[in-house]
């Protein structure tokens, strides 16, 4: 589903926004516990879901059970996909209406090797929460750990729902990095089937591989 949505849609949980799973609903609670400020609870499962999973473009797979919420969440480095999918799933587990969303972004500052890698610098289908707060949809990207921003030499986004936290257009230096070129909608449940479709028709398989495929190696993504 794209554009407008019903906030009532956006607190159910669905198959990959599995919020409803036990896992989930425990991983919340432990992280909201006693808050009640709706935007404090934003809040706090951002920063969390943002610097509990180490950012990694090399995780792409395409295994459905890999970008369901309740399996993110145990997972190692991953991407902006699934960190997106568990931030929603936590937020409807705290009874705070979320939806996915996705834009198409332009990385100007991207490394050499994932630049020859996907043969463009493009990242298609990139994944973001959107919350339903005040009578509005604010949109926050949990992509890049807070570690990771260090290495930019920028500050690592925070979010509580009262506007848009994207990903950030320079670094440190000032130099151009992330420009939002196209918009894709918002669903409340992931749509695998086209974003799969989407990932292949741009990159080919080189960027859409098995966990147990070797990955390049580039320095800027490492533990």
């Amino acid at each position: 589903m794209r554009g407008e949505l019903d906030p009532r849609e956006a607190l159910d949980p669905s198959r990959f926004v599995d919020s409803n799973h036990p896992d989930v609903r425990d991983f919340t609670e432990s992280v909201v516990r006693g808050v009640r400020d709706p935007r404090e609870r934003i809040a706090l499962l951002f920063a969390v879901v943002r610097d509990r999973l180490r950012y990694d473009p090399y995780s792409v797979t395409a295994e459905p059970r890999d970008y369901h919420a309740s399996a993110i969440l145990d997972g190692g480095p991953t991407w902006c996909v699934p960190k997106a999918v568990l931030l929603t799933a936590s937020l409807r587990a705290a009874g705070i209406p979320a939806v996915l969303g996705f834009s198409d972004v332009r990385n100007h500052l991207n490394s050499a090797a994932l630049l020859e890698l996907m043969g463009t610098d493009l990242f298609v289908f990139h994944g973001w929460s959107a919350v339903y707060v005040d009578g509005q949809w604010r949109k926050g990207s949990p992509a890049f750990n807070s570690e990771l921003c260090r290495r930019f030499g920028v500050p690592p986004l925070e979010f509580d729902g009262s506007r848009d936290a994207l990903l950030h257009a320079a670094d440190g230096a000032g130099r151009r990095h992330m420009e939002y070129v196209r918009e894709r909608g918002m669903f409340v449940d992931l749509p695998f089937d086209e974003l799969m479709a989407t990932l292949l028709h741009t990159y080919g398989p080189a960027m859409v591989r098995g966990s147990d495929t070797p990955r390049p190696q580039d320095p800027r993504f490492r533990a």
